[in-house]
């Protein structure tokens, strides 16, 4: 049964999202934390989206991450998504240091719309970058050299694919490495992954996609052990939110089922959990919903745009 108390939890979530941005310790930042298709997503005539339509909330983003280190000048994105224009800028500002408009690396977790096509605005079309590093697991790297116009960004050398492996560390600065890890979802064109983000005091995870934690061959409770903080999929609240819709076409762990899987677990593990990857319809969206209110006292957190993590 899933407790409802309040815990020191918020007090973190706060306290996360209170710290400076002019950081000198290397972090994170939530560039976004909707689902693939936005918010307001096309076709909706939902309550959840009509306001939207009329006035935009800027916060309402699709799910990707920012790191900085500022002691080498530097910051990377996890995704290049529809929203990528101003999450770069976002990235940017936030950094605190004198740099270019775009990146020194994007990585990328797969090939669903809301988590590539951004790399679109790097052609020649749009700012026609000179060789941005884009990494990616083989199948990815694949598909954008087989299918165009994302070949045209390889041609034009406006990219430069840089292949993962799987478990395999990648060293951005002295301070900063990150592994990709294999997880099970709808892999129709690419594999999918996560990702391990290490500092030199802090780690984060990054499971924006998965089908069910079931099916992946880790222990979701074990490795949050091993992380200060995880940012995780909770696209969907529970099965009522979107039963007009096949869920075995689009499988995605319940927010629900997330918190009972850790309903046994201390609050000290709670509170590193953060959900992300939002659907339109899903009511942790709105701060003053029931659903939002149960997920915080269960002592849970939901990523919020612009949150800082230092690491």
């Amino acid at each position: 049964m899933i407790r409802t108390k309040f815990s020191y939890s918020l007090l973190f979530f706060l306290f996360v999202n209170s710290t400076t941005y002019f950081s000198q310790s290397p972090f994170i930042v939530v560039l976004g934390t909707t689902q693939d298709a936005g918010s307001p997503q096309i076709g909706c005539t939902k309550k959840c989206c009509s306001d939207l339509f009329k006035n935009p909330d800027p916060s309402r983003n699709v799910v990707s991450l920012g790191i900085v280190d500022s002691k080498v000048n530097k910051f990377w994105m996890i995704e290049s998504t529809p929203d990528f224009i101003t999450q770069s800028k976002t990235l940017k500002e936030i950094s605190g240091f004198r740099h270019d408009e775009l990146p020194d690396g994007i990585f990328i977790t797969h090939a669903h719309i809301g988590h590539y096509t951004g790399l679109m605005y790097l052609g020649r079309e749009s700012v026609s970058s000179k060789k941005i590093p884009v990494y990616t697991m083989s199948r990815m790297k694949g598909f954008l050299m087989q299918n165009g116009p994302w070949n045209q960004l390889i041609n034009l050398n406006n990219i430069s694919i840089i292949n993962m492996d799987p478990d395999q560390s990648i060293q951005l600065s002295n301070d900063i490495q990150i592994i990709p890890f294999l997880v099970p979802h709808r892999d129709e064109f690419s594999e999918t992954v996560g990702f391990k983000i290490m500092g030199p005091n802090k780690s984060i995870l990054f499971i924006p996609d998965i089908d069910k934690w079931g099916k992946w061959n880790k222990d979701l409770a074990y490795e949050l052990k091993t992380v200060d903080a995880a940012f995780i999929d909770g696209t969907f609240y529970d099965s009522e939110e979107i039963n007009h819709r096949n869920m075995a076409e689009i499988p995605h762990p319940f927010v629900v089922e997330t918190m009972q899987l850790f309903d046994t677990e201390d609050e000290k593990i709670k509170s590193k959990l953060y959900f992300t990857h939002l659907n339109h319809t899903n009511p942790l969206l709105d701060t003053t919903s029931k659903q939002y209110r149960e997920v915080i006292l269960n002592g849970f957190s939901v990523s919020t745009f612009k949150q800082i993590v230092n690491l």
